[in-house]
């Protein structure tokens, strides 16, 4: 069986963005897929502590979890939930693999160029993650890892990563599939972006100061409707979806097709040519509260119990297939 890897961190509510481009998606494939392949869901919580994280972390863990089963995920033999800091040997891996980088490859990292601009110094964790994400995936052999193009060049390294290691010690690794057959699993032409809602000429984040610029999954059905009426958009005063001369309209066309789960080419059908943004605006809003209440009372009913449930065989299943895997790595290193 094939295996399906992905995990979001647990440093704070998550955006609309989050959800629509990177958590639904990932429920939808594995719902899909797992009645034929293996499919790991899990908290990234070390990952999380590289940067400062809002509110308690143990309670942002469940509340991560939750969020998978309030957005739909069928439980079944395949499905596994863990923790990454209680699998011990993403942390041990991790450092294998920091003595087979090189400091070249991972200084050129653009999520590390990016988190280190301007700082005249930064932690050793957010140059090293891209590390620590390529053990999360190699341990359990995964071949898909559905993720946002922000991510696509950490998948590029695992890959250089597993090949290189390979070509020493032997056939250990497997590699994952390249950026094009990911997003060809993932069904997405380009990696999916939510744009923030006052700029978007940048995708939506949950560390943007302006209030107004995101739609928390926990904001009010009312205040995230407000937040789209008061979206950017442009003085063209026609309804186009293209994403470089347009990019505000076309947000709001690719959030009205995913909170309806409608055909992103039937919602641009549908206001093609129309004039009144404020029209659009209204309809967006209009469904963005109503998927949020629906998923809302669906985060309501499950409890911490059935979270932590799932986490006991989960990490059971975890740690027995990576402590296998490792327990490989360190032999061809003659640390066993």
């Amino acid at each position: 069986m094939k295996t399906i890897l992905t995990g979001i961190r647990a440093n704070s509510v998550l955006t609309l963005g989050n959800y629509l481009g990177a958590l639904l998606p990932m429920v939808r494939l594995a719902n899909e897929h797992s009645k034929d392949s293996q499919v790991n869901i899990f908290v990234p919580d070390l990952h999380s502590i590289i940067s400062d994280v809002d509110g308690d972390l143990q309670e942002n863990i469940i509340r991560s979890l939750k969020y998978y089963l309030a957005a739909g995920l069928e439980i079944n033999e395949n499905v596994h939930i863990y923790r990454q800091s209680h699998v011990p040997a993403h942390s041990e891996l991790c450092w294998i693999l920091n003595c087979v980088a090189t400091m070249g490859e991972t200084s050129r990292m653009i999520q590390y160029k990016e988190k280190s601009k301007g700082q005249e110094s930064c932690n050793v964790g957010i140059f090293d993650y891209p590390i620590l994400m390529a053990a999360d995936i190699l341990l359990y052999s995964a071949e898909f890892i559905p993720l946002g193009e922000d991510q696509f060049q950490h998948i590029e390294l695992t890959r250089n990563l597993a090949m290189r290691f390979n070509n020493k010690y032997g056939e250990i690794f497997t590699v994952p599939a390249s950026t094009a057959e990911q997003v060809k699993f993932m069904g997405m032409e380009n990696g999916l972006r939510i744009r923030d809602l006052l700029n978007p000429e940048k995708k939506m984040s949950k560390s943007t100061a302006a209030e107004n610029s995101k739609i928390m999954l926990d904001d009010t059905p009312e205040k995230a409707a407000k937040k789209i009426m008061s979206a950017t958009t442009d003085s063209f005063d026609k309804i186009k979806f293209d994403m470089w001369t347009q990019p505000g309209i076309s947000n709001l066309l690719q959030i009205e097709a995913l909170v309806t789960d409608a055909p992103l080419q039937d919602v641009i059908s549908t206001w093609a040519g129309e004039t009144h943004y404020g029209d659009l605006k209204k309809k967006v809003a209009e469904d963005v509260s109503v998927m949020l209440e629906e998923f809302q009372n669906n985060l309501s009913k499950i409890s911490d119990e059935e979270v932590y449930k799932l986490l006991e065989s989960g990490e059971k299943y975890a740690n027995e297939v990576a402590n296998a895997k490792l327990f490989e790595v360190q032999k061809a290193f003659n640390l066993r």
